[in-house]
């Protein structure tokens, strides 16, 4: 991203064709809006890539791109969702997160006040987590080609020596172990997009979780078979991918799965399952039993795991079906959707 010291009509402008054209608009742009927000060494350097040194560990690397409709939603807007989204999929390896990119497609007339707003979001999210963004790339597409913008984004991290979780880890007898409360983005976006308004305001729970992970695996790393971050398709589509992989079954409890009331509220009115809607600052981690309860107490002590519960074990089951006790004392399949049960939720 090269710099131009030239002022941007942020407030009233538009993002037009030259801005994605290479030209003086775009530097202004850049320099404007993307490097204002996301000032750091490296993007000073005005350089088309950068250059950085790494901790000892193996090294793990994450992609991802970002569609939300609404862009802004309670508790957060693309650009934090963005970052940290791409934090999270490193932290499930138990690795530091270090470093991030972003690349924009914006469309043609999309008002330069939001994306500024987005980009700002972004920077703070970066700074707060100390994960920087270091580089990134700006393109425009012509008006009807887009939805706004769109932002897809890579982050690199580093994995102590010694710790390796795998998605195909999970034994028979593992406690599964989920940090805190379920559903809270997906409802939160489908309400902004369906302008609902309730009692209670629902809000993302959208967070960076390195912090979080990095208390498990000093607490009892050698435990830990691995984390994922249930995201698209919720809680049950993760179970259903670990038992998979790991080819075991699951058996969950629902009166020990965390749900805020107005959330399983908001999820029967709106005719959803609350364990296929997306979570952005949770994490499911599967635990050697021995390590469950040390691991627990550590998550507890942190700010983003102190509502974390164990709701379950693995199984032995040839068929890896995930299945839940109800609140009712009867059982079912819990199945993952065919299709998307919330399209556009990241």
């Amino acid at each position: 991203m090269k710099a131009y010291k030239r002022k941007l009509d942020i407030r009233n402008g538009l993002v037009d064709l030259s801005h994605g054209a290479g030209g003086r608009a775009m530097g202004q742009l850049i320099d404007g809006i993307f490097h204002k927000a996301f000032d750091n060494d490296w993007l000073r350097a005005g350089n088309d890539q950068s250059a950085f040194t790494v901790p000892a560990g193996r090294m793990v690397m994450t992609t991802d791109g970002y569609v939300v409709s609404p862009l802004f939603f309670p508790g957060g807007n693309i650009g934090s969702l963005a970052v940290h989204g791409t934090i999270n999929d490193v932290a499930m390896a138990g690795a530091t997160p270090l470093y991030l990119s972003a690349s924009f497609i914006i469309e043609e007339g999309f008002p330069l006040a939001d994306l500024a707003r987005i980009a700002e979001t972004m920077g703070e999210a970066s700074r707060e987590a100390g994960v920087p963004i270091i580089t990134g790339d700006t393109k425009v597409v012509e008006r009807g080609k887009a939805d706004g913008v769109f932002i897809s984004t890579a982050g690199v991290g580093v994995v102590p020596p010694g710790l390796d979780l795998r998605s195909d880890a999970a034994r028979p007898g593992d406690a599964v172990i989920v940090s805190g409360s379920i559903g809270e983005h997906g409802v939160a976006v489908m309400s902004k997009r369906e302008n609902l308004e309730f009692e209670v305001d629902i809000v993302s729970d959208t967070a960076a979780l390195h912090g979080l992970t990095a208390a498990m695996v000093e607490a009892g790393g050698a435990a830990l078979r691995l984390m994922r971050d249930p995201t698209r398709g919720g809680l049950a589509a993760t179970l259903n991918e670990i038992a998979n992989q790991s080819k075991v079954g699951f058996r969950i409890d629902e009166d020990g799965i965390p749900m805020r009331p107005e959330v399983a509220a908001a999820c029967e009115f709106l005719g959803l399952d609350p364990l296929n809607v997306a979570n952005e600052g949770r994490l499911v981690a599967v635990v050697a039993p021995e390590g469950a309860e040390m691991i627990l107490a550590a998550m507890r002590n942190h700010p983003l795991g102190r509502d974390a519960a164990i709701i379950g074990h693995a199984v032995a089951d040839e068929h890896c079906f995930v299945q839940m006790e109800t609140s009712f004392g009867g059982g079912r399949i819990v199945d993952w959707l065919s299709g998307e049960q919330l399209p556009r939720i990241c």
